[in-house]
C-alpha cells in the first residue's frame, strides 16, 4: 500500500486525537468449537388400541425467541405445519439471539423415520457457559451467551421424510394411518436445541467389541445417571464401561425435571440393543408413551398422534440444561495436565493447557499455578488462565498442578517466557468494533473504512489534516472490504467493494469528493452461471466471501469468491465502461489452473500495470468440513484480458505443511513482493502453526516462523512494506520483515486484549509516523508502531 504522510507535527497529532490508551483487561479467550455428528430421530409407529386425543393448544404464545427457516424443497402445506411447531418453541425456548434453521424435504435413507435433526455445533467455555467442561448445542450456546458465536452457520439442523404418510389437510387431526407433520417437527426442534445426548455405541477392532464413545459431552450428558449414581459425561471414553451404560438404565438426575416428574428420576430410553438416533436422546418409551404430553420425547411417533405443547417434564428437562449439573464422584487423583504452555503477554503471561487423561473420572475442581519466581500461587477452573502484575522484560516459569476433593496431580513445569510491552493506542471512533477494516491514502491523506458488526454498517474516516471525519458509505454490510484508488494528486477517486449482508451480492460505491455512487457489481443475476460457459455474464451465485480489488492505468478490477461454485471470479471495467466478468481458477487441471476449491481467502496487489493475485486451494477436506490439505495459488498478468492470466503455486502440501492457506497477505516492499500465509501440520490440524513467508519475484525458498510462544495465529492479516500483522491466541501480534530475513527475533505484541473472533487491522502513516488501525474492545484505534 502506497502512503503518504500529513503536514502537521506528531506532538501537535498526539494533542488532537483522543488518546485513550487500553490496557489489557481480562483475557475473553475463544469458545472452543467442535462438530455435532449424532443426529435425533423420530420413528414412526403404529397407531395403538386407542386413537390419541390432541392436546388443548396452549394459549400462552408470546415470543420469547426468533426462529428463522431455510426451507429446502418444502411443499407450501409443510411450510405451515412447520411454523406452528417453530411457534410453540419460540413461546418456550428464552433466547435473545435469532435462531437459525435449515430445513431438508426429502426421502429419508430409512423409511421408518420421519425426522432427524441435530445442532450445527456444539460450543465449550465460552462466556456465559454454565459449567466450561462441557459442550452446548449451537442455539442453547448462543442463548447462555447472549450473542451469536457463529454468524455464518444455521444452528439447528433437520431433515423430514418427504415419503411419510403424512396429514396432508392441515387441520391437526391424523387418521389411524397418517403422521402429524407439527408434531414430528416440534419434537426436532428440541433435538436441535439440545435434547440431544453426543454418545455414540461403535465397534472397537481391538478389543472386538462394542465400546461407547463420549467425545465432547454435553450438559444433558452429564445428567443422565447410571444406577450407580455416576454421570454419563464422566466415564472414560471409548470404554466397555460406557457401552454398557448407554444400552443399561439411565435417568435424568436434573432437580427440574425431577420435580415435574413427581419427585421420581425421570427414565431415559435405553434398549439392550442399541438404537442408533433414539437411544439415550430420549425418554422411555414403555414409561412415558401414555403419559399425555410427556410422551412428545419419546422416540416414536404413533400414526395418529399429536402434540400441540410440550409438556411439563421436556420444559423441566430444558431448564435444567441452563443450569450447571451437580459433579460427579471423583474416582482417584488426576493425573498431570497435558499440553501446557506460556504464552507472551503485556506485563502478563497466558498459561494454557489440556485437561488430564482422567479429568472425567477424578472430576477435577480446579488448577492451581504456581509462579516459581516468587512463589505465589493461584487457583483457576480451567485454561487459560492470566497471571497479570508480572514485569515485562523478566523471565518466568511455572507449575501447574490438577486438583480434585482426593488430592493434587504431579506438577508440569512451563518453559520460561518472558512477558513484553504491547504497542500504544489511541481512540478514533469509541462507537464501532470493526471486525473488518482496511485503510487507503486518497487526495495525500489516509482514509479507514471500517464495518461496525453490531449495526452492520460501512463507515469511512479521512483524515483531514486536523481531525477524522467519519461518514457512512452503506449499511446490512458485513465480511471483509477491499479498497483502491485511481487518478493522480488531489483528484483521486477511491473505490470500495464490499458485500450485501443479506443477499450476499458483491457491491461498490465510488467517493469522489462528497459525492457517493452505489451499485451492484454481481451476484444478483436470476441464475447461477456455471463455470464451464467461456463466455462470462453475472451470476446469482453468493459472492460475498472474498473480495480484493486492483487497479492499473487500463481501469479498475475486482476478484472474488464464487461460493456457490468454489470459483474464483473477476469484473473488470476500463475507466467510464461496463463492468465485464471473467472466471479466473479453481475450475479445471488444465492451462496450469486448478480443480481446487479455491479463494476462501483473497488479496490483490497492482504494481504499476501487473496484476497479482494471491489465494488459497482447499484440495480436501474431512467429514466435519475441515481442510485436510490445501496450498497456495498466485494468478498475475501485466493487462487486464481473461486470457492474459499466468498461475503460479507458491506452495503445496507436505509432510510439515499438510493446509497452507487459513488467510494470506499480499505487500510490495523495497525488496519485492512479499506474500504471507499461514500452515498447519497433521498433528495441528485444523490448528495453523506457523507464519509462511515467500518473496514472489526472487527465487528463495518459502520462510517459515513458529508462533509458539503467542499462541495459536488465525487470520485476518495486514501488512504494509515493512510489517505483517496477524492474529495470535485473539490478540495481534506483528512480524518484522527486515529482522525476519536475518533470522533475528521478529514477532511483537501488537495488543493484548484477547477478542474471541479474529480482529481487522490496516495501516496508515500520519506525520511520518506508521500506525496500525484495528477494531479492539469494540473500539476503532490507532496502534502506534513499536
Amino acid at each position: 500500500m502506497q502512503t503518504r504522510t500529513g503536514t502537521r507535527t506528531a506532538t501537535g497529532l498526539l494533542l488532537i486525537l483522543l488518546a485513550t490508551l487500553l490496557y489489557a483487561p481480562q483475557a475473553e479467550a475463544a469458545p472452543l468449537v467442535a462438530p455435532s455428528t449424532v443426529w435425533g430421530h423420530t420413528y414412526a409407529a403404529e397407531a395403538s388400541g386407542v386413537l390419541s386425543v390432541p392436546a388443548t393448544q396452549s394459549a400462552n404464545l408470546e415470543k420469547r425467541s426468533k426462529f428463522v427457516v431455510n426451507y429446502k424443497n418444502f411443499p407450501d402445506w409443510a411450510k405451515n405445519e412447520v411454523q406452528v411447531a417453530i411457534d410453540l418453541w419460540a413461546a418456550n425456548f428464552d433466547s435473545k439471539v435469532q435462531i437459525n434453521v435449515d430445513a431438508t424435504w426429502s426421502r429419508s435413507s430409512t423409511a421408518d423415520v420421519l425426522g432427524s435433526a441435530r445442532p450445527d455445533r456444539y460450543y465449550a467455555r465460552f462466556v456465559g457457559a454454565p459449567d466450561s467442561t462441557l459442550w452446548y448445542a449451537s442455539a442453547l450456546a448462543n442463548a447462555l451467551a447472549g450473542k451469536d458465536l457463529d454468524t455464518n452457520n444455521p444452528e439447528i439442523i433437520i431433515q423430514i421424510n418427504s415419503e411419510a404418510e403424512w396429514d396432508l389437510d392441515g387441520l391437526g387431526k391424523p387418521t389411524r394411518f397418517e403422521y402429524d407433520l407439527k408434531s414430528v417437527m416440534f419434537h426436532e426442534l428440541a433435538h436441535g436445541l439440545g435434547f440431544l445426548s453426543s454418545s455414540s455405541y461403535l465397534y472397537d477392532r481391538a478389543k472386538g467389541e462394542y465400546v461407547g464413545s463420549l467425545d465432547q459431552p454435553t450438559p444433558f450428558d452429564a445428567y443422565l445417571q447410571t444406577q450407580d449414581g455416576n454421570r454419563l459425561a464422566d466415564l472414560p471414553s471409548p470404554s466397555t464401561e460406557l457401552g454398557t451404560a448407554i444400552t443399561t438404565k439411565l435417568v435424568w438426575s436434573g432437580t427440574e425435571a425431577i420435580a415435574a416428574n413427581g419427585g421420581e428420576k425421570p427414565l431415559m430410553y435405553t434398549p439392550t440393543s442399541y438404537d442408533g438416533g433414539s437411544s439415550v436422546s430420549h425418554l422411555d418409551e414403555n414409561t412415558f408413551a401414555n403419559s399425555g404430553t410427556n410422551a412428545v420425547m419419546t422416540p416414536n411417533l404413533e400414526a395418529g398422534e399429536v402434540f400441540n405443547e410440550p409438556g411439563p417434564i421436556l420444559v423441566a428437562m430444558m431448564k435444567d440444561l441452563r443450569n450447571k449439573p451437580a459433579p460427579g464422584l471423583a474416582g482417584g487423583i488426576p493425573s498431570e495436565v497435558l499440553n501446557a504452555q506460556a504464552l507472551i503477554a503485556d506485563s502478563s503471561v497466558i498459561l494454557t493447557f489440556d485437561p488430564p487423561v482422567n479429568s472425567r473420572t477424578t472430576q477435577v475442581s480446579e488448577y492451581i499455578i504456581k509462579n516459581l519466581n516468587n512463589g505465589k500461587e493461584k487457583s483457576v477452573a480451567d485454561s487459560p488462565a492470566i497471571i497479570s502484575g508480572l514485569k515485562n522484560g523478566t523471565s518466568y516459569s511455572f507449575k501447574i498442578f490438577a486438583s480434585n476433593a482426593k488430592g493434587t496431580s504431579l506438577e508440569v513445569t512451563t518453559k520460561p517466557v518472558t512477558p513484553r510491552a504491547a504497542w500504544k493506542s489511541q481512540v478514533i471512533d469509541p462507537a464501532a468494533d470493526a471486525r473488518s477494516v482496511t485503510s487507503a491514502t486518497l487526495n495525500g491523506q489516509p482514509v479507514i473504512a471500517y464495518v461496525d458488526s453490531k449495526t452492520s454498517v460501512l463507515r469511512l474516516a479521512k483524515w483531514n489534516g486536523k481531525s477524522w471525519k467519519k461518514s457512512t458509505i452503506d449499511s446490512n454490510i458485513s465480511g471483509q472490504i477491499s479498497l483502491c484508488v485511481s487518478g493522480k494528486k488531489s483528484k483521486q477517486t477511491l473505490h470500495m467493494f464490499y458485500a450485501d449482508k443479506t443477499e450476499n451480492d458483491l457491491r461498490y460505491a465510488s467517493v469522489n469528493g462528497t459525492k457517493i455512487v452505489r451499485e451492484i457489481v454481481d451476484g444478483n443475476a436470476e441464475k447461477v452461471q456455471s463455470y464451464e460457459e467461456l463466455v462470462r455474464v453475472q451470476t446469482a451465485s453468493n459472492v460475498s466471501v472474498s473480495n480484493a480489488c486492483a487497479i492499473t492505468n487500463e481501469g479498475i478490477q475486482v476478484f472474488y469468491r464464487d461460493e456457490t461454485q468454489g470459483v474464483l471470479l473477476g469484473a473488470f471495467k476500463y475507466f467510464g465502461g461496463e463492468w465485464n466478468y471473467e472466471l479466473i481458477d479453481g475450475d479445471r487441471k488444465t492451462d496450469f489452473r486448478t480443480t481446487g476449491d479455491v479463494a476462501f481467502h483473497l488479496k490483490a496487489l497492482a504494481d504499476g500495470n501487473k496484476t497479482y493475485v494471491l489465494y488459497d486451494s482447499v484440495l480436501e477436506i474431512d467429514q466435519n468440513r475441515d481442510a485436510t490439505s490445501g496450498e497456495i495459488r498466485m494468478a498475475t498478468r501485466t493487462a487486464i484480458d481473461p486470457g492474459a492470466w499466468r498461475y503460479r503455486t507458491l506452495e503445496s502440501p507436505k509432510a510439515d505443511a499438510a493446509i497452507v492457506g487459513y488467510d494470506v497477505e499480499i505487500a510490495k516492499s523495497a525488496k519485492g513482493i512479499m506474500a504471507s500465509w499461514f500452515s498447519a501440520t497433521p498433528l495441528s490440524m485444523p490448528d495453523p502453526t506457523m507464519l509462511r513467508t515467500l518473496n514472489v519475484l526472487s527465487k528463495s525458498a518459502v520462510s517459515a516462523i513458529s508462533t509458539s510462544n503467542f499462541g495459536t495465529p488465525n487470520e485476518l492479516m495486514s501488512s504494509d512494506s515493512q510489517t505483517l500483522i496477524f492474529n495470535c491466541f485473539g490478540r495481534l501480534c506483528a512480524i518484522d520483515y527486515a529482522k525476519f530475513s536475518k533470522g533475528q527475533s521478529a514477532i511483537a505484541l501488537v495488543t493484548s486484549w484477547q477478542s474471541a473472533e479474529p480482529t481487522g487491522s490496516a495501516w496508515i502513516v500520519l506525520n511520518k509516523v506508521r500506525y496500525a488501525v484495528a477494531g479492539i474492545n469494540g473500539k476503532v484505534v490507532l496502534l502506534k508502531v513499536a
